[in-house]
């Protein structure tokens, strides 16, 4: 068949034939089964499993309330810092620059 420059795999009584067209082996082998891949939440560092399955079931409402409660109370920390720092004299925080004594050099002399 090699010289006769023939594939092995269109002649019907060859053993690579049979394998190709799956003859005789039927009852072999069955087919395996794939694993289908499962989703499941882990812990993130800091947060327990519980605590996020908590928080995603929130409603979208409660968490909104909850971020405009921390944005008001950030805002509210601020606005006293700022004031804090009025009363106590807004050039407490600037320093001043300190001198160099630097030597005047000669003026260079060439050019190009």
């Amino acid at each position: 068949l090699f010289k006769q420059r023939k594939n092995p795999r269109k002649i019907a009584w060859t053993v690579l034939y049979r394998r190709k067209h799956k003859k005789g082996i039927s009852e072999e082998t069955v087919k395996r089964r794939t694993r289908r891949t499962q989703k499941f939440q882990r812990a993130i560092e800091g947060v327990s499993a519980d605590k996020l399955k908590e928080l995603r079931a929130q409603k979208p409402e409660f968490r909104k309330a909850q971020r405009d409660q921390a944005i008001r109370a950030a805002k509210e920390k601020a606005k006293k810092k700022t004031s804090k720092a009025k009363k106590s004299g807004g050039k407490s925080h600037q320093k001043q620059k300190a001198v160099k004594n630097v030597k005047a050099s000669a003026p260079r002399v060439g050019g190009k």
